[in-house]
């Protein structure tokens, strides 16, 4: 299957259109995609849900291009559809900022500019309704830098159309040193020639058939470090180890198994978790280590809540909603209280903790979205792996292997 088909969501860069209703967004979907993806309407309020498709574009390699509602939609439903709107444009690691030359400009695109300007979110201006020998009113064109929009009419012959959504994409893709990407799993930590060991249990909780997406993209990093991935299980990483004549630059587990896999390991081997390797890419790995400190004088009646942010079948051993309450229980008493979300809601005042999944499923964005609202109530997080290696008493461990700008002082 292609990287453009195969690649989930939360490893592609995010393209969202956005401007008023009736502007245009849902043609200029289709005709990026030479087909109906999104239904086209002179109704007002056509587009309601986020329509998202995926595209693969050149230096910024796989990306996703979501359709959303009209910004001026004042309905009661369209308020509705505008918080959906906004979620998506704030999460956007390019805005395609659609606007008609046949309308004024209106008080909510101006607010929709400068929150773009606010976040520091890239964005590219597309003028529609404007056939090529019509002039620009410079209300419009003013709106955006000069070389940062484009001037189309998406009923404009066939050919014509194909000629200015390339020159769209060839202006997205210029775009590629103003887009921050995310760290690969092992950026910064292998060289060229490294080996490695990652150990991936087969347990109840592992997919049938294959390997979770962290695996996946690590064994996928190293090799394109031109490094050698060496994959085995808990149980047979001790025959694996002792059958190499040289020792691993590095062992990667994933961090339910990190006291077995600790043990089968000399002291001194370079060990951590594909979870660790997530917390640095997806989140603020400072404050994730900074929050440690809040695990050393826990208080016995703390609240602790812990985050998901996919929907599975739960295990009898599962990981969020056995394991690490049992070792929390063990480590700080019967008398905490433990919730689940999947969702940081509208009332998280009061808790001492959050201990957040992996957020494989997640884009950067979205998880340091998440991380702002408790930083905000100064609320410490951490998420699972950095948790499991704290538990097992695997610091500074499970960290040495990081660059060390990457590890503050107080961890």
């Amino acid at each position: 299957m292609g990287q453009e088909l195969s690649t989930p969501n939360s490893e592609r860069l995010s393209i969202v259109i956005a401007g008023l209703t009736n502007a245009g967004k849902s043609s200029l979907i289709n005709a990026f995609f030479q087909k109906d993806v999104a239904i086209v309407s002179s109704q007002s309020g056509t587009t309601t849900d986020p329509v998202t498709r995926k595209i693969e574009l050149g230096p910024l390699g796989p990306c996703s291009i979501t359709d959303t509602a009209g910004i001026s939609d004042t309905s009661p439903l369209g308020q509705k559809r505008l918080e959906k709107s906004r979620e998506r444009i704030s999460k956007a690691d390019l805005v395609l900022f659609v606007t008609a030359k046949n309308q004024e400009v209106q008080q909510s695109e101006k607010e929709l500019l400068a929150f773009l300007c606010q976040k520091k979110i890239p964005f590219i201006g597309v003028i529609t309704f404007c056939p090529e020998e019509s002039p620009l009113p410079e209300a419009k064109s003013g709106l955006f830098p000069k070389d940062k929009f484009v001037a189309l009419d998406l009923k404009s012959p066939e050919e014509e159309l194909k000629g200015k959504i390339s020159d769209l994409m060839t202006l997205i893709e210029s775009q590629a040193d103003s887009i921050k990407k995310e760290l690969t799993p092992v950026q910064g930590i292998v060289k060229e020639g490294s080996t490695v060991i990652l150990v991936t249990p087969i347990d109840k909780a592992a997919p049938k058939g294959r390997l979770i997406l962290p695996q996946v993209e690590t064994i996928r990093d190293l090799l394109d470090r031109k490094c050698s991935a060496l994959v085995t299980t808990t149980e047979n990483l001790p025959a694996l180890y002792e059958s190499l004549k040289k020792r691993p630059n590095l062992v990667i587990t994933d961090s339910q198994a990190f006291k077995e896999v600790a043990g089968a390991l000399p002291p001194d081997q370079s060990l951590t978790s594909f979870s660790i390797l997530f917390a640095r890419k997806k989140g603020d790995f400072s404050y994730f280590l900074k929050s440690l400190s809040a695990l050393k004088a826990f208080p016995k009646d703390g609240k602790i809540l812990i985050m998901e942010a996919c929907s599975h079948h739960r295990q009898d051993d599962d990981i969020g909603s056995v394991k690490i309450p049992n070792l929390l229980k063990k480590k700080f008493g019967d008398g905490i209280i433990i919730s689940h979300t999947k969702e940081p809601g509208q009332s998280i005042s009061g808790f001492n903790l959050v201990i957040h999944c992996g957020a494989c499923m997640l884009s950067r964005k979205a998880m340091l979205d998440r991380m702002e609202i408790f930083k905000n109530e100064k609320i410490p997080v951490l998420n699972y792996g950095l948790f499991l290696a704290w538990a097992n008493g695997l610091f500074p461990r499970a960290t040495d292997c990081l660059p060390q700008g990457e590890i503050s002082e107080e961890s």
